[in-house]
This record gives structure tokens, sequence and C-alpha cells, in this order.
């Protein structure tokens, strides 16, 4: 089965709730995922916060053309915190 997120929603900073195809649910924090070109406008909150879930592309994305790969998300959410 391909991975794909089927709803987002920003929950402050820079984590974002997340829905996945496959059930499972819950909060990735991305903050020290910002790295790259792509992704320093990101490192502003208040462009972060623009996130929007992209039903075309099945995650979410930025107006600057970021986004991340689902099962990258999905591995951010089946690993605890402390290990990031």
């Amino acid at each position: 089965m391909f991975l794909h997120i089927t709803a987002a929603q920003y929950r402050g900073q820079y984590r974002v709730w997340l829905a996945f195809n496959d059930g499972s649910t819950g909060e990735v924090d991305l903050e020290s995922s910002l790295e790259g070109p792509v992704f320093e406008p990101l490192k502003d909150v208040e462009y972060f916060k623009s996130v929007r879930f992209d039903p075309d592309a099945h995650t979410i994305t930025w107006d600057n053309g970021a986004d991340f790969a689902p099962e990258f998300l999905h591995q951010l959410l089946a690993t605890p915190a402390a290990a990031h």
C-alpha cells in the first residue's frame, strides 16, 4: 500500500497533526527537518503555518513548493520525540 496523507491541521510552532490512509494519526514536529534551500522559508513560523493538505499530492505543501514525502512524515510519527 502506498502511504497517503488524508488530512492535516497546523498545531502551533512547527507541529502538524496528520491522518494517513493506513488509519494512523498523530502530530509531528518538523522543526529539525527544515534543512535545505526549499525549507529555509519555513523556518519563519508565520510562513510555516501556511501549511496545507494537498489532495492531489497526498501530502502537506507550502506555496514555495516545499513538501514532505508521506513516508518520511509517517516515520516521524512512529518515532518517539526523544529520538528526533
